[in-house]
């Protein structure tokens, strides 16, 4: 049986003229995550997938991908009911995923990475040739340009991007679920990524867009579905809806997405680095000769793409990762490689990257985790005894002043959601008034109810003296939120900017490793 060509995108890929989901329900205990929701998406659009953190946004596209059975509710794939039971059933019927975090293997050929788990022609052998053709195809179809024989560790964070793309298309995407594709992006990189989606769009795929960035939002898609509580409450075009209607629908109240940084004088040094380096556990260098001073009612923030030495830094200034040359002051004092315990005892608190990780333990509940790093001094504590009166006390007045929502503190952390988890590790290192403030990715992963508290609480934080370093890969925050940015790339600094006298373009550039007296057209020294 011959197809018909009307029914092909133009790579020869089976067209998906229509994918509609209906009244679908899925519980977990205790939880009603998709409250029969409808969806849908056709051919040549990209459609926008937008709620806060449980909303039921990832549920739903995981019933969609075959990770999740409804308990109630349809698939329809060109108007025929769809069985999906499985990633593979998806696949098979032109649905793929590009996760969040890529799926490869860096020490494989990227024609050895999209071809892994495939049947080849020649059984055993891999033909790696007929793999690579098709790879050049589909690069020159989309504009996904990218050298088949070259090794994964080799590439770009962009490229690899890219290659998850390919990937998807050389087992047959029609449709494809974009789960965050921009998280760990340069702006430069972005905007060649969007080029590549919008060209997919006009050749006939269509695409799932989730993201919790509204500029991205409006940039890139047609129109835009809103959950809240796994229900959905809108259902628009792009072109009809402000930012502000978005998020309101989101949150179900209003939300404001400015952030004001009323004038500051800036104070004494409270943090100084001079001449920092580091090396990690295999001999690399991670920091490189690294200096920097932030004052008192000064936030600095610090922009990278990811794996560019903003992690190493934090904790080398936390005493997690040991300084093998410079310095690093607090207040005047010399603190290199001090323990965690005598840095937070002279007034430094830290807010980690992996929030379940190193933020938390999982396992305990909210008032345990609120005293973690203070039980054992009074009032948490008599002798060698816990004070458990003044641990719930404590835990009651942190709920509620930074508003945790949580059925109570008893409740252990790993049943909060994410931005509860985050706002519980914010009200713990806040109210040890420390001096200075290590906030790393506050707001990853948190959805923008959440975020409007965390922005205003650190703001109230820089108008009542706190120096803050805070670090984020989102560009958008670290703008709105720093008196001045610094940048990174392989762990070196390429510029210190103020925030007002910097564009978007101008931080991708010295992100994608150009130092700032090449970005900017005048030769004058980055502001320090």
């Amino acid at each position: 049986m011959t197809m018909d060509k009307n029914n092909l995108l133009p790579s020869g890929l089976p067209r998906i003229e229509s994918m509609q989901m209906r009244d679908i329900v899925k519980r977990f205990p205790g939880v009603l995550a998709n409250d029969h929701v409808d969806f849908d998406v056709n051919a040549g659009e990209i459609h926008a997938l937008l709620g806060e953190n449980g909303a039921g946004k990832s549920t739903l596209m995981k019933v969609l991908y075959g990770l999740y059975q409804p308990e109630e509710g349809e698939i329809l794939l060109n108007g025929k009911v769809a069985d999906i039971h499985s990633p593979t059933d998806a696949i098979e019927q032109g649905i793929g995923m590009i996760h969040q975090h890529f799926m490869l293997v860096d020490n494989l050929s990227v024609a050895q990475n999209v071809a892994l788990g495939l049947k080849s022609d020649k059984g055993p052998v891999l033909d790696l040739a007929v793999v690579t053709a098709r790879i050049r195809e589909l690069a020159d179809k989309y504009g996904l340009y990218v050298d088949p024989d070259i090794i994964i560790n080799r590439l770009s964070v962009g490229e690899r991007q890219r290659v998850e793309i390919i990937k998807a298309l050389y087992r047959g995407a029609a449709l494809l679920i974009l789960d965050e594709p921009t998280a760990v992006l340069t702006p430069q990189e972005v905007d060649e990524i969007f080029k590549i989606f919008r060209n997919m769009a006009v050749e006939g795929h269509a695409l799932i867009f989730i993201s919790h960035k509204l500029d991205e939002i409006f940039a890139l898609t047609d129109r835009v579905t809103v959950l809240r509580d796994g229900r959905v409450v809108g259902d628009v075009l792009t072109a009809d809806v402000t930012k502000n209607e978005l998020a309101n629908m989101m949150v179900g109240r209003e939300v404001s997405l400015e952030r004001q940084r009323p004038p500051v004088a800036p104070g004494e040094v409270r943090l100084k680095l001079e001449n920092v380096s580091a090396v990690n556990d295999r001999g690399q260098p991670v920091l490189r000769n690294i200096s920097f001073a932030v004052r008192s009612g000064e936030i600095l923030g610090v922009a990278g793409v990811s794996g560019n030495g903003q992690r190493p830094l934090a904790e080398a200034i936390a005493g997690l990762q040991p300084v093998s040359e410079g310095r690093i002051e607090m207040d005047g004092r010399d603190v290199t490689n001090l323990s965690p315990s005598e840095m937070f005892k002279i007034g430094l608190s830290y807010i980690p990257e992996e929030r379940m990780h190193d933020g938390v333990i999982k396992n305990f509940n909210v008032a345990e985790n609120l005293v973690l790093q203070d039980h054992q001094f009074p009032p948490y504590s008599k002798g060698i005894f816990l004070n458990f009166k003044e641990i719930d006390r404590h835990a009651d007045e942190m709920i509620r002043e930074f508003d945790i929502k949580t059925p109570g503190k008893e409740t252990a952390v790993k049943n909060l959601s994410g931005g509860n988890i985050q706002k519980l590790i914010l009200a713990r290192e806040l109210d040890r008034q420390p001096r200075f403030l290590i906030a790393a990715q506050p707001t990853r992963g948190v959805d923008i109810g959440a975020t409007e508290y965390i922005h205003a609480q650190l703001l109230k934080q820089r108008s009542e003296g706190l120096a803050t370093l805070l670090i984020s890969e989102d560009l958008d925050e670290v703008m709105a939120m720093s008196d001045r940015i610094m940048v990174l790339f392989g762990g070196e600094i390429m510029g210190i900017v103020d925030s007002d006298q910097v564009t978007v373009e101008q931080l991708g550039l010295m992100m994608a490793g150009e130092k700032a007296e090449e970005v900017f057209s005048q030769k004058e020294t980055p502001v320090t």
